[in-house]
């Protein structure tokens, strides 16, 4: 009986090609999976700066028709006294993205002529006489991924 010599393995050529094709895979993932870290990142701040809004609209229904305003000393951190509409202030992430340089992830306030983008919440504490009383936005005036102005609400 003659047997036949089958080599069993691949050969350098093939192995070469298998690195080729997952490299390349490789270099197409990568980019990817950092820009969905990134929505994530603007999804959470979109969803913080929703659920501060709407703590915001009990407390105007609770104080009948008033926000939070200078005259009272008052800010955003009112909302969280006593637990009664935020345990605390949520975070302002905004990621660096090719659209933005990113900002720290802050749940600072500033008033609205205060320093723009600095990152964290801005709200308008200015009372009644104020066109956007009661208003809170991220305080970024980059665009997010989709181009959109973060300070636009």
């Amino acid at each position: 009986m003659i047997k036949n010599k089958k080599s069993h393995g691949f050969t350098l050529i093939e192995l070469m090609i298998v690195v080729a094709i997952i490299g390349i895979l490789a270099a197409i993932a990568i980019p990817q999976f950092a820009n969905l870290v990134a929505k994530s990142q603007e999804g959470r701040t979109k969803a913080n700066l929703g659920t501060i809004r709407s703590a915001l609209s009990i407390y105007y229904g609770d104080s009948e028709g008033w926000y939070p305003a200078a005259a009272a000393g008052a800010n955003l951190a009112i909302l969280t006294t006593g637990g009664r509409y935020l345990q605390t202030v949520p975070n302002a992430d905004v990621p660096t993205t090719t659209n933005s340089i990113g900002h720290a992830s802050v749940s600072t306030e500033t008033n609205f002529g205060g320093t723009a983008d600095g990152g964290g919440w801005m709200y308008d504490q200015g009372g009644a006489g104020s066109s956007t009383w009661g208003k809170v936005m991220v305080n970024c005036n980059h665009q997010d991924l989709r181009a959109q102005i973060w300070s636009s609400y």
